[in-house]
């Protein structure tokens, strides 16, 4: 197989897992070092090509639009839009490797949060004899956070986006999905931005297109896809992509 239709393939699969559960990141920067990146320039380029899908799926999904808590859309996305910027800098100053190591652990966590985060949060709210919820300002703080994150390596953000959302306010993972997506598209628009003007991404604009064209197709029909599924199929989806994102980090390890 070609190193352009390799990364060509990786950007179509990495778009549809992200706009049905996440994880994209995990097909694209393989892709990209196999095809000769070294990793710190496959990283941002991965991050640069997955933009186009992620904006895609959030335009497809703009209507199913779910709150998170008592923030705002506008304030969680400007929130996830700097926290990524802050992410993205530290990723030019920063070994990615430093951080690696505790990428595989976290999501599994949050997959187990993704799994149960509902029941955990009743059960909580049951012991405390009152609803479990993050106020806004907990919301915004802990996007933050994740935002950095998204900003400085990437693999799985929305896989514990929604964790935090379903343990802290016992939002359900399938409803909750297209606030992912946009939420991931502005983690991706903001990286973006600097990555564009401060790495070597563009030394490569041949594999950069070819896998930002892919993943535009594979977020386009990934998010139709989600919004045709039923919310039983769809959390169960949502759950067997972070269990296997959680796997192929443990085993790259």
């Amino acid at each position: 197989m070609s190193e352009i239709l390799l990364v060509l393939l990786a950007g179509v699969g990495a778009g549809v897992l992200n706009a049905i559960g996440g994880g994209g990141k995990f097909v694209a920067l393989p892709a990209l070092v196999a095809a000769g990146l070294p990793p710190v320039t496959a990283n941002a380029s991965s991050t640069i090509a997955l933009v186009p899908g992620a904006v895609v799926s959030a335009s497809v999904c703009r209507r199913e639009l779910v709150p998170v808590g008592g923030a705002s859309t506008k304030a969680l996305t400007l929130t996830s839009m700097a926290g990524s910027a802050v992410g993205a800098g530290l990723m030019l100053v920063l070994p990615a490797a430093s951080f690696e190591a505790a990428v595989p652990w976290l999501l599994a966590f949050a997959t187990l949060l993704v799994a149960f985060g509902s029941r955990i949060s009743r059960v909580l709210s049951s012991a405390l004899d009152r609803p479990v919820g993050m106020s806004p300002r907990a919301v915004l703080t802990g996007q933050f956070v994740l935002a950095v994150y998204g900003g400085y390596f990437g693999g799985a953000v929305g896989i514990m986006m929604l964790a935090l959302w379903s343990v802290g306010l016992g939002l359900d993972a399938a409803v909750s999905n297209p606030m992912r997506v946009t939420q991931l598209a502005a983690v991706y628009v903001s990286a973006t931005v600097l990555l564009l003007v401060t790495s070597d991404a563009l030394a490569s604009p041949l594999l950069l297109v070819t896998m930002l064209a892919g993943a535009a197709v594979g977020g386009f029909g990934g998010a139709h896809l989600a919004r045709r599924l039923p919310a039983r199929i769809l959390r169960r989806l949502l759950v067997a992509s972070a269990g296997t994102t959680t796997v192929l980090y443990f085993l790259r390890g």
